[in-house]
This record gives C-alpha cells, structure tokens and sequence, in this order.
C-alpha cells in the first residue's frame, strides 16, 4: 500500500452554520458568483438567508441560477463567462451535488484556454486538466455525492450526449459550509437516492480496490452501516435532523478520500451509470441503485470471498465460509432489498429503460474509460459484451 493524501478543503459543520456563510466567504473575496439549481433554495428561504449572510459581510452576490440535476456543459459555460463579466472573485455552490459540480468547473474555466470540454475525462487521447480556478464555497442542501470536500465534479455535455468527470487540485473547495438543517426539506425519494449515491462511493473502492487495506475496509464498512441505520429514518421523516445530521456526515466522509486513500480503485459502477444518465437524464443515485447491485451480482463470481466479508459485517449474514458465494449473494440480496425498502429503483424497467440501447450504453461506457485491453477497468475488468450482460441482467 503506497499513497500520499491531502484534503485542503476547511469544514464547517454544524446545524446552523449557514448564518457564517458571510463571514467564511468574506475571507476568499468581496464579489461572489452564487450558484444554485433549479429554484428549491428560493422556495424554502435557503436563498435568501444565504444572502443575508454574504451581505452583511460586505460581498456582493451575482446569482447564477438554473443548474440541471445532471449539470450541462451549456450551464457551466453560461456561469464562468457571468464570472468573468461581473468580475467575480469567489463562487459559491448553494444545492446539491450537481450544482457544487457544475459551480467547481465554472470556477476553473474562468482561466481555462481552449474548450473547458477537453479538462473532462470522455475518451481523448489527453486529458488537459485544469490548474487554476476561482476560490469555490461549498454549501450542500443534500446529502449525497460528497462534492462539497473533494476535487472532483461530473458534468454532461448535452452536444454528444456524454458524462464523464475531472478531477484536479485547483477544484478542492477552499471551505464547505455544511448545515444538515438544510436538507430537511429535501423530498424522500431524493433522500434515498442520496444515500445510495453515499454508499456506493464507498462499496466501489471497496470491491475495486487493491488487497491488504484493513483499515480502509472498516472504514467503509462504518459508513454504509451508518448509512443502514439512519437512512430510513431520515426517509421516513425528514424533520428528523439528527437523521439529517448523520447521513450528511456519512456523505462527506464516504468521498472526502479517507475512505478511499490508499485503495487506488476505478469506480465501473459510477461510470456505466454515467452513461446510463447522459441519455435518459435519470437521477443518479436512481441509476446507481440499478446497476450497483447488479453489478455486485456480477463481481461476485469471481471474488466471493470478498463479497461474503461485506455481507457478514455489514449485513451480519451468517459466516459461511465453506459457501463464500452463497454468503456473498445474501448480501447483495440484503442489499438490494434495503434499496426498496427506502424508495430506490432496482430495476432499469423502474427507470424506463428498456434493452434497445445496452451495446450502445456499453461501447460508450468502455470508450470513455478501458484499459490496455479495451476492458472497463475495475475487479474484474469487464468487456463490452459483459456490460451488456450485466445491464440486461438489470432490466
């Protein structure tokens, strides 16, 4: 195990920590680029206490408004040249995972020469990421995708129908003000879906990352069974805001890099699902809930062993050492039931997706990330025609 790890990004976590958003912005710049999505900020009054905030401290806010569930390359492009035209020397993210996304790569085309399309990762033959951007605050109303302390972001481009990811140093959030009072207002089937993004975060570097990493494995095993425990319970009533509370902590944990440091895993999961969502515009942890478990079917077979440990600590299927495999599939049936229990989708059927595109999804899937082989990478690495098989096992 070799690795080297830093997280820049300072937190602020508390139940009403929005009232300091002022005083934590102030520190970075005076005229900030406030992003949001597509209007629950203004309907809940989250918007409008946020500039109450900023204003008091003496920063001016230029609103950018109108970022899409899966965020537009169109939408990113709209924002850095706002940006730029009101000389914004700050950008704040307020929403979810989607607008912190699309609000890290507005902050970085700022500066960026050429086309801000060639810095996200879809298949080119070179990648030219980003190396500076605006100073971006983070302000998370869901718990799900952990964008808030991370450097990484995903964004579609609507031109070519594709989704894919960067990641680069100059997009860590110099500050995420993260106050779980926010997301009580969130709908419970975005709630679910947050969660499942959460715990599949964490299940991919588990199953894809390299052996001999003990520690890393209990943290996961720590946050999906947080998740387990107070998911349905921030499902079930989302006034519950100790429920809140630990769901976003389970969040941010499960991408901030503890959890993953060391594992040096592929995410497949995240990347077929990408696919999935750039042509049906499905919400992600919906998408996510089909293929994570089905994908966990199909693994399964060629490590058992590995997926029978999941099954036994988290799940507290009986050890069955002498049948890892059927050890293994309990759980993933564990699994997959608790999806259902809380709200999620399992099936593509659920997502109106039937089995007319499944080569497509796979050739796209495989020519945005492979291996030597042309293989998508992860354990085990998987064909196109094994992608297929794997989503047609999902319909």
């Amino acid at each position: 195990m070799q690795f080297e790890f830093q997280n820049p990004t300072r937190l602020i976590f508390a139940a009403g920590a929005l009232a300091r958003l002022g005083e934590v912005v102030r520190r970075h710049g005076k005229r900030a680029l406030l992003v949001t999505g597509g209007g629950s900020v203004k309907r809940s009054g989250v918007f409008a206490r946020a500039v109450v905030s900023l204003n008091a401290a003496g920063v001016t806010v230029i609103e950018c408004s109108g970022v899409e569930p899966n965020p537009r390359l169109s939408t990113v492009l709209r924002g850095a040249e706002l940006a730029r035209r009101e000389g914004c020397d700050v950008v704040i993210a307020l929403g979810g995972g989607s607008t912190m996304d699309a609000a890290k790569v507005m902050a970085a085309a700022v500066y960026y020469e050429g086309d801000p399309w060639d810095m996200i990762a879809h298949g080119q033959d070179r990648q030219r990421l980003p190396t500076r951007a605006l100073p971006v605050v983070t302000v998370p109303t869901l718990a799900a995708t952990g964008s808030e302390m991370n450097c990484g972001a995903v964004i579609t481009n609507e031109q070519t129908t594709e989704k894919s990811f960067v990641m680069a140093e100059c997009l860590y959030p110099v500050a995420a003000v993260v106050d779980p009072e926010l997301t009580v207002s969130v709908p419970a089937d975005q709630t679910a879906y947050g969660i499942c993004d959460l715990i599949t975060h964490v299940t991919e570097g588990y199953f894809n990352g390299v052996d001999g990493t003990p520690v890393q494995d209990r943290f996961a095993e720590g946050v999906v069974a947080t998740a387990l425990e107070w998911g349905p319970k921030a499902v079930a009533d989302g006034n519950d805001l100790e429920a809140r509370a630990q769901i976003q902590w389970a969040s941010v944990v499960a991408l901030n890099g503890w959890v993953q440091i060391g594992t040096d895993a592929p995410f497949p999961v995240h990347m077929i699902e990408h696919v999935l969502s750039a042509h049906h515009d499905v919400a992600h942890g919906a998408g996510l809930a089909v293929v994570n478990p089905a994908w966990m079917r199909y693994a399964a077979e060629s490590r058992p062993e590995r997926f029978a440990q999941f099954a036994h600590r988290v799940f507290g299927v009986p050890a069955k050492w002498s049948d890892p495999a059927g050890c293994a599939q309990e759980g993933i049936a564990s699994f997959e039931s608790f999806l259902r229990s809380i709200g999620c989708p399992t099936r593509l059927s659920e997502l109106r997706i039937g089995d007319a595109l499944l080569a497509r999804y796979a050739q796209e899937t495989v020519r945005i990330a492979h291996d030597d082989q042309r293989r998508l990478p992860g354990r085990p690495a998987l064909s196109e025609a094994e992608i297929v098989n794997l989503l047609r096992s999902a319909l």
